[in-house]
């Protein structure tokens, strides 16, 4: 039973939905600490600022009193998580502890191969200005209404972990194979999908493009959405520019309304799509949604651009061959008459085997390609792929580089370079913005 009597101590705190729910569990009054690496992380800066207290792990953090939040990438060997079971505290795992809080909102859960956290924000970001909403971010973004009577989250389908959400209502983008390490095929992807359809309470929203959410079943109404007329809800008279995207949306084949998206890529009018269908289907006005949906600025490492000098530098989380290639067409349509660059580091070893073709075709659309070395993450450390084989397939020349080897890169001006990835690529990013000014400021 989720309580104001007690305190919540994370266990790892500054992971990504950790830190997103310690945020709205304090905005919402509840009293909450955390403990996790003393290494800096960006999803501490919020938790700093909101004066949400941190430790280094230590089973001296735990003590009675407390009810505990256990991060998934942490096993119950984890000395914390030890001392709160000989003092018999409460332990949640994360998605438990989430599945329960949010039954007490109208929620709406976004999921699917690609795009929960885009879409996540773009849904946040239009809803919170209609109504009093609390929100969980994939990228560390959470934030807590103690008057909320919407809940959005972004539900993640790793291990099925989004399987302990009964929503109202299922906004679902894609289902593509991915992590490997867990799904066997996917076709296995495809049945925790559809587990999670049927305990969805309200309607699911779906991209009528992918076959696989056609396939659907469920007990509850299905809308799919997308650019053919054989969606319920469909964008038409699509004009992408320089700056952004806008569109006419028909419902059931009448107009329902116009709207400007200052996002880039086929993929952010498919995510629109979905967040404008749900909230037609909780009553809002067209106009509304159109209003706060056009000023919708972006989430954290999602096409995050940044001018360096003359060099334009993007940072996004695109980690999957899919994913990859919406990054580069969003980034044609944005900076068009610029060369574009992709520096890509790989995240897990089974991800890299598993699809080292579909990476070289996705990586072939930029106009020139770099590599880092495959991301030794918590969960994977090692294995039998290596980076030079997925630089073998690529069908031009490519370079390796790194935090220490930068060098290759200095050479580009006027260009758009892509630093995509799931581990520390944002790091090789940082590292490449200020060597390239330094280089910059020292030849003037």
């Amino acid at each position: 039973m989720i309580s104001k009597d007690t305190t919540y101590h994370f266990v790892g705190i500054k992971g990504s939905g950790m830190s997103a729910l310690a945020l709205i569990l304090h905005g919402e009054g509840y009293k909450v600490q955390g403990s996790d690496l003393t290494k800096y992380f960006f999803t501490q800066q919020e938790l700093e600022k909101q004066g949400i207290q941190m430790m280094g792990f230590d089973e001296a953090n735990i003590h009675e009193g407390l009810t505990i939040i256990a991060g998934n990438a942490f096993t119950d060997e984890h000395p914390e998580l030890v001392k709160a079971r000989e003092l018999g505290l409460p332990i949640y795992r994360y998605h438990d502890f989430l599945g329960e809080l949010i039954n007490a909102y109208t929620s709406i859960a976004v999921t699917g191969s690609h795009g929960k956290t885009s879409t996540t924000g773009m849904l946040s970001h239009t809803l919170k200005h209609l109504a009093p909403l609390s929100y969980l971010i994939g990228d560390g973004t959470g934030c807590g209404d103690e008057g909320a009577q919407y809940f959005a989250l972004e539900a993640c389908e790793y291990r099925r972990h989004f399987l302990a959400y009964k929503v109202d209502y299922a906004i679902m983008t894609n289902i593509d194979f991915d992590h490997p390490d867990y799904y066997a095929s996917i076709e296995d992807v495809f049945s925790a999908f559809q587990t999670f359809a049927r305990q969805t309470k309200k309607a699911i929203v779906a991209c009528g493009d992918d076959e696989y959410l056609r396939k659907l079943e469920a007990d509850v109404p299905i809308y799919y959405y997308g650019v053919s007329e054989q969606d319920d809800v469909m964008a038409t008279n699509i004009e992408r520019t320089v700056n952004g995207s806008e569109f006419d949306v028909y419902v059931d084949g009448e107009k329902w309304g116009h709207f400007e998206l200052p996002a880039y890529g086929k993929h952010n009018i498919l995510n629109a799509l979905a967040v404008i269908t749900v909230l037609k289907l909780e009553g809002f006005s067209a106009e509304l949604v159109a209003e706060h949906l056009k000023t919708f600025g972006g989430v954290k490492r999602r096409f995050s651009a940044k001018q360096v000098n003359d060099l334009i530098i993007i940072d996004d989380y695109a980690h999957h061959p899919s994913e990859i290639k919406a990054t580069i067409d969003a980034a044609k349509q944005k900076y068009p008459e610029r060369e574009c660059v992709a520096v890509f580091q790989p995240h897990t070893f089974s991800r890299t085997v598993a699809l080292l073709k579909e990476f070289a075709e996705a990586l072939s659309m930029a106009d020139q390609v770099y590599l880092c070395d495959i991301f030794h993450s918590v969960r994977e450390s090692h294995g039998e792929v290596t980076i030079d084989d997925l630089a073998n397939l690529i069908d031009k020349e490519v370079e390796i580089v790194s935090s220490e080897h930068l060098s290759p890169l200095m050479k580009y001006q006027d260009a758009v370079i892509l630093f995509m990835g799931a581990g520390d690529i944002d790091m090789i990013s940082r590292s490449f913005e200020v060597a390239y000014a330094q280089l910059n400021a020292n030849t003037l």
